[in-house]
């Protein structure tokens, strides 16, 4: 080949590079005025680079809401029963607002108002035990939330059985699913803000089911019950 034709098949080569589109950026603006969502474009991908999701996530369209009633998407938590102990009397309140706040030692915040009965007993004793109730104790834990432990013994109001537990006074409810015993860890919160964090000194759960029917108030009486279980364990690498 003489040197004008390599020239003529050189620019012909440039000229066919020229007319390919140029892949675009995620977000860059397409024809039509739509610019592509990098939220769409990466959705599905996994740290290791697995497929992406095919299609749109959806956008729910929203509307204001008072502030007042956030607890209805925030308070996500179990409800659960803490029972107490002081000068020889047991009690037992409903409890919705709550936390893990540590891993080791395992630490749990919680709020208890100081209208409730429980208040002094817990303050004064420093302890008391976090009982998990299941659904089959729906109509239970709705009337031990509406009673006062001044005026009522829950055990025998109620038919719960107390049993000792191993590191604090307050019983455990044995009706429940799990229990874990609790020492006041810190108040410095609880003049302000009735905000007690415990330590879980002791745990007690039973081996069936894995994973119980759990309920989870969202204000007006009414309740979500815990779901069904999925697992994305694959997906997690730090922390299990």
């Amino acid at each position: 080949m003489t040197k004008p034709d390599k020239a003529t098949d050189s620019g012909r080569a440039d000229s066919k590079a020229a007319r390919q589109p140029r892949r675009r950026a995620a977000g860059q603006f397409r024809p039509g005025g739509k610019t592509a969502d990098p939220a769409v474009l990466n959705a599905g991908h996994s740290a290791q680079g697995g497929p992406a999701i095919k299609k749109r996530l959806s956008k729910p369209r929203k509307r204001d809401f008072p502030v007042s009633q956030a607890r209805r998407y925030l308070e996500p938590g179990p409800i659960v029963l803490v029972s107490s102990h002081w000068q020889n009397r047991h009690n037992i309140m409903t409890m919705g607002w709550h936390c893990i706040l540590e891993f080791a030692p395992s630490l749990f915040g919680c709020m208890i108002s100081s209208g409730n009965h429980s208040f002094d007993m817990i303050r004064k004793s420093g302890e008391c035990v976090i009982n998990l109730p299941t659904t089959a104790l729906t109509d239970i834990v709705c009337r031990v939330g509406n009673c006062t432990g001044s005026a009522v013994d829950k055990f025998t109001e109620f038919g719960l059985t107390a049993s000792p537990a191993q590191q604090v006074s307050a019983p455990i409810i044995d009706q429940c699913h799990a229990a874990f015993e609790c020492k006041l860890h810190d108040d410095v919160l609880v003049e302000k803000y009735n905000y007690f964090i415990f330590e879980i000194v002791k745990a007690h759960v039973a081996t069936r089911p894995a994973h119980p029917e759990t309920l989870h108030y969202t204000g007006d009486g009414v309740f979500m019950v815990a779901g069904k279980v999925i697992s994305r364990r694959s997906l997690f690498t730090k922390v299990l």
